[in-house]
């Protein structure tokens, strides 16, 4: 379960810098603002920020082959703090992570950056439980894939014994 490559003049960047805020990060997404994001306030709407997650955490689940013909999943949670407003044109970069590996369940934490701004504009989190298509039930991540995980996020993962 190899990842995929991420976009690496948008790599090349963050890891130029030390202090910057996506440093921690191995995936990062690029999402474009568009007009349409955007409410009657003139700026993206609060809403959009969880679609930027799920783009984000599409991507990031893809890169790691978690999603398969045998297995969905729900959204149990999320949240989002907007810091700074922003509005068309941009494009964040959306750092992801895991921040926590459960039996059938991933804790996502998200990072927003604006490249207009050049600052964090919105952090958030999310749990995202795994199921069985066919019964519906809690599907447990398997060994082979938090290893995957682990190995993408430098983290270190102790297999059950």
């Amino acid at each position: 379960m190899e990842a995929a490559p991420t976009f690496p003049e948008i790599q090349e960047i963050v890891a130029s810098d030390d202090n910057h805020p996506l440093h921690d990060f191995t995936v990062i997404y690029p999402q474009q603002v568009e007009w349409g994001d955007m409410d009657s306030f003139g700026h993206v709407n609060n809403v959009v920020y969880y679609e930027y997650a799920q783009n984000a955490r599409i991507y990031y689940n893809r890169r790691l082959g978690l999603f398969n013909e045998q297995t969905s999943s729900v959204m149990a949670a999320s949240s989002c703090r907007y810091l700074k407003s922003v509005a068309y044109p941009d494009e964040l970069w959306i750092g992801v992570k895991v921040k926590k590996i459960g039996n059938s369940s991933l804790i996502h934490e998200y990072t927003y950056y604006s490249t207009v701004q050049k600052t964090v504009v919105a952090i958030g989190e999310s749990v995202l439980v795994y199921l069985d298509k066919l019964s519906g039930q809690k599907k447990p991540i398997n060994e082979s894939q938090k290893d995957a995980i682990a190995a993408l996020e430098n983290i270190k993962h102790q297999p059950k014994t």
